[in-house]
C-alpha cells in the first residue's frame, strides 16, 4: 500500500521510497472531479521528481575512506611512533566531508583533529566525535569559551583578551581549559612575533585554569625548492619553545610541520605534526616529490548527455572562444562551474572518457561542459566522463586540474566537494 499525504498549503507529501510505486490503478480509489484533480497533481509532481532524480544522478563525487586511512598510515610511517598526529579536517575536510573524514581518522588513531573555526568543532562534537579538537583560528566570545571548556575543545591563543575569557570560564566550571599559543615565525598571518612571546606568556603563568598544551606555528614555504626560509622558521620555533619552557611551561605538544614539512623537514616534526593535503592524496605543489605513495581520496565524474557532429567552423559555447577546424564530434557533459569546475578550465582542461583524455572545447558553462571526442567515435550518451580520478588505467589528479585551471589542488578539492553530494566508499 502507498501512503500519500496531501494538504492544500504545501501540496503533496510522500516518502521517497514509494515515489515510483503509485500506479494508474490508484485512480479507481478516487471518485469525483476533486479526487481526480488531486490524483493528477500527484502524478505530475512524481514525474517531475523522477526526472529531477535522474538528472541529479548524472554527477558523482566519491570519497574513498580506505585511501584516506592509507595516507594516514604513510604519515605515521614517516614520523614514527613517538610523534603524534593532528589530522587537519578544516573546510569540510578539504571538501571530503568533515564528519565522515573525522570519524574515519579518529577510528584510525590520530591524537587530535584540527579545524579552522569554532562551528566546525561543535559540529564534530554534536556528531559524536570525542577526540581532542584544536580550533586553529581561535575563539572570539565568552559563549565560545564556555563551550570550549564544556566540550573539551582546544583553541589557539594569540590574544590576551581571549586567554582571560577562557581562564575565567575554566575557573567558573572548575575545569582546566586547554589551549595552544600561536607564534608567527614567518607566515605573516595569525600569531605573536617572537619578540612579543614573553610579554604574552607572562600573564598566562598566573592562569592556573589554562593548561598550555604547546606552541604552534605555520610554515609559509616548506614546499619550495630553496629550504633556507623554512630552516629559519624551524630554528625560530625551537627558540620559542626554549623561551616558553624557561618560563615554566611544559609544552608537551609543540607542532609546526604541515604536509610539506612533514615529508621534507624531519627537524620540523617536534612533538606533533599537522598533515592536511597529503591525507587526501594531494601534494603541497604540483612538482612536489612525495617520499611515500599517496592515494587520491576524491573522484568526480559526470555523464555524456549528447554527442553532436559539427561541420567545419562551428562555434562552441559562450563567446565563440572555440571554433571547429574541420568536422568534429563534440560531447556535452552534465557538469560545469555550478558543480565546482573552474571556468578557467575552458579550452585548457581535459576529461577522461573511455580511458582517454579528451580536451575541453569552449567555455565551461554553469551546468555543462563540452569536450572534443572526435578521436573516440564509440562515445555515446550515458558514458562516464571523469574530471578527477582514474578510469581504465588512466588518471587525472587534482594537481593536473589545478595546473590547467591556474590554481592549487587545495582549491580544486574544496570546490568540487562543496558543490556535490558525496558518496562514501569504506
Amino acid at each position: 500500500m502507498v501512503i500519500v499525504v496531501f494538504n492544500v498549503e504545501h501540496g503533496w507529501r510522500t516518502p521517497k521510497k514509494y515515489a515510483y510505486k503509485i500506479k494508474p490503478t490508484m485512480s479507481k480509489l478516487f471518485a469525483g472531479p476533486v479526487f481526480a484533480l488531486i490524483y493528477a497533481r500527484i502524478k505530475a509532481k512524481l514525474q517531475r521528481f523522477s526526472m529531477a532524480q535522474e538528472i541529479e544522478g548524472m554527477n558523482r563525487l566519491t570519497i574513498d575512506l580506505s585511501a584516506l586511512i592509507h595516507n594516514l598510515k604513510q604519515v605515521k610511517a614517516i614520523v614514527g611512533e613517538k610523534t603524534k598526529v593532528m589530522a587537519v579536517v578544516k573546510s569540510d575536510a578539504y571538501g571530503h566531508g568533515l564528519v565522515a573524514a573525522a570519524k574515519a581518522l579518529e577510528n584510525s588513531g590520530v591524537h587530535c583533529l584540527g579545524v579552522a573555526h569554532f562551528h566546525e568543532a561543535m559540529e564534530l562534537r554534536h556528531r559524536g566525535v570525542s577526540s581532542p579538537i584544536v580550533i586553529l583560528c581561535g575563539i572570539r566570545t565568552r559563549e565560545e569559551a564556555e563551550a570550549a571548556v564544556h566540550h573539551g575543545l582546544v583553541p589557539t591563543l594569540f590574544d590576551l583578551g581571549a586567554a582571560e575569557v577562557l581562564a575565567a570560564e575554566g575557573a567558573r566550571r572548575e575545569t582546566p581549559a586547554r589551549a595552544y599559543v600561536k607564534v608567527d615565525t614567518g607566515m605573516g598571518r595569525l600569531g605573536l612575533l617572537s619578540s612579543d612571546l614573553v610579554s604574552f606568556l607572562a600573564p598566562l603563568t598566573r592562569f592556573r585554569e589554562i593548561r598550555i598544551e604547546g606552541l604552534t606555528s605555520h610554515l609559509s614555504s616548506a614546499d619550495e625548492a630553496d629550504p633556507l626560509f623554512t630552516e629559519n622558521q624551524v630554528r625560530d620555533f625551537a627558540k620559542a619553545i626554549e623561551i616558553g619552557r624557561a618560563m615554566g611551561f611544559d609544552l608537551p605538544l609543540n607542532n609546526l610541520a604541515n604536509s610539506a614539512a612533514l615529508m621534507k623537514f624531519k627537524n620540523a616534526h617536534f612533538d606533533m605534526v599537522r598533515p592536511g593535503i597529503m591525507l587526501y592524496g594531494g601534494l603541497p605543489c604540483p612538482d612536489f616529490k612525495a617520499p611515500v605513495p599517496l592515494k587520491p581520496v576524491m573522484r568526480f565524474s559526470a555523464e555524456v548527455i549528447q554527442v553532436r557532429a559539427f561541420p567545419d567552423r562551428t562555434p562552441v559555447s559562450y563567446g565563440r572562444t572555440y571554433t571547429t577546424r574541420g568536422p568534429r564530434r563534440i560531447a556535452v557533459l552534465s557538469a560545469g562551474y555550478g558543480e565546482g569546475l573552474f571556468r578557467s578550465l575552458s579550452n585548457r582542461g581535459k576529461v577522461l572518457i573511455r580511458g582517454k583524455k579528451v580536451p575541453i572545447a569552449g567555455r565551461v558553462c554553469m551546468n555543462m561542459t563540452m569536450v572534443d571526442v572526435t578521436e573516440l567515435p564509440e562515445v555515446r550518451p550515458g558514458d562516464e566522463a571523469v574530471f578527477l580520478g582514474t578510469q581504465d588505467g588512466e588518471k587525472i589528479t587534482a594537481e593536473d586540474v589545478a595546473s590547467w585551471a591556474g590554481t592549487i589542488s587545495y582549491e580544486i578539492l574544496c570546490s568540487a566537494g562543496q558543490r556535490n553530494p558525496k558518496e562514501y566508499v569504506p
